[in-house]
């Protein structure tokens, strides 16, 4: 399969090349292969933010610190880069879930989808709807049962069938300009010593 290989639902990995390349850079940057909370957030200038971004920025690194450790390894470095560049759009929402439950408790409750849209509004600004509205229409939607709780299956579910409240998700959640800003970082480092059909850009 070569460089198009697929892991679990389909989604495109990185290929061999980019990888290379991507490896390359991370231990550069992070010589003990380990990339920490701070780092994190002085790579993407996102220091100094107020208490509601700061705790959005805390949860979107540990939804990517999938074992858990308190730090991002390569590899797990590559799966957000895989997920976010790359991934369907269930896998998205599955990776969304996480993030809006912030107690893991498998569903989300109306306060714990208020605090991570008003996280996400302070870190990314002014959104269309107030995050006491997007609450209420999230709810209204797809909280089928009425019991004031979504399960994944809910929330997946109600996503895809509602195409205008899965576009406010979307862009809510868009962390494609975010790596860009590593990706091109990347690619001044590389473009010199590839053809360009190599370096892929993104959209």
């Amino acid at each position: 399969m070569g460089n198009s290989e697929s892991i679990a639902g389909g989604q495109k990995v990185v290929p061999a090349t980019e990888t290379y390349i991507w490896y390359k850079k991370f231990m550069r940057e992070y010589p003990s292969g380990l990339q920490t909370l701070h780092e994190f957030k002085s790579l993407l200038g996102l220091q100094g933010l107020n208490p509601k971004a700061n705790q959005h920025v805390d949860q979107v690194y540990n939804t990517f610190d999938i074992n858990k450790d308190g730090f991002i390894d390569f590899l797990e470095f590559i799966a957000a880069i895989n997920l976010v560049i790359r991934g369907k759009m269930e896998q998205k929402l599955k990776w969304y879930f996480k993030l809006y439950d912030a107690d893991g408790n498998g569903s989300i409750d109306k306060q714990e989808l208020l605090n991570i849209f008003m996280a996400v509004q302070a870190l990314n600004g002014q959104q269309t709807l107030s995050p006491e509205e997007f609450t209420n229409l999230v709810f209204h939607k797809i909280d089928i049962n009425n019991d004031g709780e979504l399960t994944l299956e809910e929330f997946i579910n109600g996503m895809e069938k509602d195409q205008n409240l899965l576009e406010i998700v979307s862009k809510s959640f868009d962390f494609s300009n975010v790596l860009k800003i590593i990706y091109n970082q990347k690619q001044q480092d590389s473009e010199r010593r590839l053809p360009s059909n190599h370096v892929t850009s993104l959209t």
